[in-house]
């Protein structure tokens, strides 16, 4: 992409939405991480002080792993990565499609709804506030249920209506759940800023990888994803008696 002010532009509209400041919801959810911390999955104590030398030994950086490989990837960035061709390839319909699938295979009702609230939180801002038509649009299908709208797919839409190249949408949005994942983390306790920023650059290869994966699919069947411990423990974190986060 050049730097010209034809390719300055969709690089700050990717800034703009992967910001934390944008108003996506995204801060109201530890992707699981809370549900693993009340089952005692995930130790307490002082985090810096009982820090691995071995990264792979930290089971932070082993669950934001595995729901990148297993859930995250082939799930919320392959549907990203076919909603945003379909939209440069003006196939609305299979923008629903990939939407309805990314829907049909989140199987805990947190995530799933989780994941239409903050979709829908996007088009509401993406459409007041950037002007985006495409998010108009799917704003109109969201609205007429046609479709349910979850944030992967949202972003997508959005990204592709701004100019941003798929490469960069897919890769952004990772990045930004691997984020909202370790600041979940800070928050609860389970590790300290820096020791979040050691986890962030610890999973670039596992994020690469993801994003090279979901950039080579092709049809919405390529969306899939399986995690039941996260599933259960999800389940589990649904009927809490306190709550942080709504996942």
């Amino acid at each position: 992409m050049s730097l010209s002010r034809g390719g300055l532009e969709p690089l700050f509209a990717q800034f703009q939405l992967t910001d934390s400041g944008f108003p996506s919801g995204l801060y109201t959810l530890s992707h699981g991480l809370e549900g693993y911390v009340q089952e005692g999955l995930i130790g307490s104590g002082e985090p810096s002080a009982r820090r691995p030398t071995d990264p792979l030994t930290d089971p932070l950086t082993d669950l934001l792993t595995d729901l990148l490989e297993n859930s995250v990837g082939p799930g919320d960035a392959t549907a990203l990565v076919l909603a945003h061709r379909a939209v440069k390839s003006g196939d609305w319909d299979r923008v629903v499609e990939v939407d309805r699938r990314l829907h049909a295979i989140k199987l805990a009702r947190e995530p799933r709804t989780a994941s239409t609230r903050t979709g829908k939180q996007v088009l509401a801002t993406a459409v007041s506030a950037l002007g985006s038509a495409t998010a108009a649009r799917l704003a109109d299908l969201v609205a007429c249920e046609v479709t349910p709208g979850n944030h992967a797919v949202v972003i997508g839409v959005v990204h592709a209506g701004g100019g941003v190249p798929v490469t960069n949408a897919v890769a952004g949005d990772l990045h930004a759940f691997a984020a909202s994942f370790t600041a979940a983390a800070v928050r609860l306790g389970r590790t300290d800023f820096r020791r979040a920023q050691a986890i962030l650059r610890e999973v670039r290869p596992v994020l690469a990888r993801v994003a090279r994966a979901a950039l080579d699919a092709d049809d919405p069947r390529d969306v899939h994803g399986c995690v039941p411990v996260a599933d259960t423990v999800s389940a589990a974190h649904e009927r809490a008696p306190a709550r942080l986060f709504i996942t």
